[in-house]
């Protein structure tokens, strides 16, 4: 019993090891043939650029209005949701103060008249004696001066009216505009605050048939965006329904959040006009807007994983590589022969599956995949659109993340997954 118990001592740490040794040997000579990917077939797609961006629903034309008098309200004529007319009677205020004070300068100009009258018949008799030479030319002077200073005043006195004319008109609100009453921010009783640099707002008086969104577009994406790009917008309040508009301003100014701060975002605000708002629809409501600012009809397309980024000389690393040269790496630079560092530049590419690689063809349920270097152009939300690099029915390798971006090297053999959609044909 005690010798069976020593061989089991002495075979349990023989077998741990043999166990780590075969999987380590596994590791390294399978490495090269382990990496499964997704891919798919390159074909033509309408590739349609849009940039996203988020706001507020408010009315085309706006009017606040407001108060330039203070005083009291003694009436108001309509209620929120109201429709009014042009030059329709909205808000009246308490106007005694404003009338007696018009009507005591409407009697200063009564009275400015009457000297003006006066001095003005002086004036005539005096021509007439002067001319008989039967008073002094110093008496005619001044009688021509009271007939200036009385038609001064007169004009003083008419000035003042107008003034007193205009201040008690302004106790009258009048709608400027036609449009529905979206706030009313006082009641009758309460007190009409005026002033010219900053009036208390009474009332808000919108035309709701003409909305539009105000949005933030990102300054990377706003030099993108022009006047009259299409828009569609989806508003939170109508979760199944898209609509449309155009864009009909952008800001020239912008306008940044969180100076300062690592979070600092500058943006540009940008109005795009609804087309066709419904009906129920309210200033404020939350939208989301999405700009198409290219579109690229029937052009060849490759999906976004698949760009990523390779060594510009991958073509030797593939053959040191084949040829069991080290291949020395650091942080992104390569090391030369001389032990120096120099930059390693990168390149936009997508890997595209082949049966023969190097004039070899690949083993049974294998691929190779070739690294192409790829010029792109406008990208939708998944594809981008190709300038050159791949062509119709190339097998584009899409998946996986881990393998597009760091496994996968010019020449590796791959299996290929149940994602692979080569078989697909036609356009999309």
């Amino acid at each position: 019993m005690l010798k069976k118990l020593k061989q089991k001592k002495i075979w349990i740490p023989v077998m741990v090891v043999l166990l780590v040794g075969i999987g380590y040997w596994w590791n390294n000579s399978s490495n090269e043939y382990d990496i499964s990917v997704q891919a798919e077939e390159v074909i033509r797609r309408n590739i349609i650029h849009k940039v996203n961006a988020n706001g507020k629903i408010q009315p085309e034309e706006e009017v606040q209005i407001s108060s330039t008098i203070t005083a009291w309200i003694t009436s108001i004529t309509v209620a929120e949701g109201d429709t009014v007319q042009p030059g329709q009677l909205l808000i009246s205020m308490d106007e005694k103060q404003y009338r007696a004070a018009y009507n005591q300068t409407l009697s200063g100009v009564k009275s400015a008249e009457a000297k003006l009258k006066q001095v003005k018949a002086q004036k005539e008799r005096t021509e007439s004696l002067y001319e008989k030479n039967l008073i002094s030319k110093q008496e005619l002077e001044q009688i021509e001066a009271s007939f200036e200073l009385a038609s001064s005043q007169v004009d003083q006195a008419q000035s003042s009216l107008l003034s007193r004319e205009d201040e008690l008109s302004k106790t009258k609100l009048l709608a400027p505009a036609f449009g529905i009453v979206t706030s009313l921010t006082k009641e009758v009783g309460e007190m009409a605050i005026g002033g010219m640099f900053n009036p208390g707002v009474v009332m808000t008086i919108a035309d709701l048939s003409r909305m539009e969104v105000l949005v933030d577009v990102n300054e990377n994406d706003v030099v993108t965006v022009t006047v009259g790009d299409t828009a569609e917008i989806e508003v939170d309040a109508f979760p199944d329904t898209l609509f449309y508009g155009i864009v009909s301003e952008i800001a020239h100014t912008a306008k940044s959040m969180n100076l300062g701060s690592q979070e600092q975002v500058t943006n540009f605000k940008v109005k795009v006009k609804m087309l066709n708002p419904p009906g129920n629809i309210r200033p404020g409501m939350s939208s989301t807007v999405n700009i198409i600012t290219e579109v690229r009809k029937d052009a060849i397309s490759i999906p976004i994983q698949s760009l990523t980024a390779r060594s510009e000389n991958f073509e030797t690393l593939a053959k040191n590589k084949k040829s069991n040269k080290d291949e020395e790496k650091y942080d992104g630079k390569e090391m030369k022969g001389n032990g120096n560092w120099k930059k390693d530049k990168k390149i936009e590419v997508v890997f595209i599956l082949k049966d023969e690689f190097d004039g070899e063809d690949a083993p049974d349920g294998k691929k190779y995949v070739i690294v192409v270097p790829v010029d792109v152009d406008v990208d939708s939300e998944t594809h981008y659109a190709v300038k050159s690099g791949v062509v119709m029915g190339d097998s584009i390798v899409t998946g996986s993340y881990k393998a597009i971006s760091r496994e996968l090297h010019h020449g590796a053999l791959v299996s290929v997954g149940e994602g692979f959609s080569g078989l697909q044909k036609g356009t999309k």
